[in-house]
């Protein structure tokens, strides 16, 4: 599946899977920034994508993120990036929140997060009176 990707700053790599196996390629931040202890930041990633027909583009943090930046968290866990986000200024930017004791670094290029093409369908809804399966109980309540 080819995939239109247009860079912010071309001195910056264009993003890859990393090896043959990774489900998603990294993406670098495109400035250095500091995170103060309790602060929300939006990290430009460098790059606008244009997700083909019939996928979402999930966004998320790298695994390595607890352990290289401490403090530092993603507050959605995941992001979504629709189809119809990829106009030129529709650069994207992974969210995160400081919520450690001390300032976090992040340097220009230094690769911050992952996205993967993730295949969906949209459904047609249909309002009903009542639902017919019993109800579960809420969260945790199998066991």
């Amino acid at each position: 599946m080819k995939v239109r990707v247009k860079r912010i700053d071309k001195d910056l790599p264009l993003p890859l899977y990393e090896t043959a196996g990774a489900v998603c390629f990294d993406l670098s931040a495109r400035e250095s920034v500091t995170i103060s202890p309790g602060d929300l930041a939006r990290i430009k990633l460098n790059v606008v994508v244009a997700t083909p027909p019939g996928y979402m583009l999930m966004l998320i943090p790298r695994s390595s993120l607890p352990t290289k930046k401490p403090g530092l968290i993603y507050p959605h866990g995941v992001g979504v990036i629709d189809q119809d986000y990829c106009g030129p200024e529709d650069e994207l930017m992974l969210q995160v929140k400081n919520v450690g004791s001390q300032p976090v670094e992040i340097e220009r290029g230094e690769r911050i997060a992952q996205a993967g093409f993730v295949k969906i369908e949209r459904g047609e809804l249909e309002e009903v009176e009542e639902m017919e399966a019993a109800s579960r109980g809420g969260f945790g309540s199998t066991g």
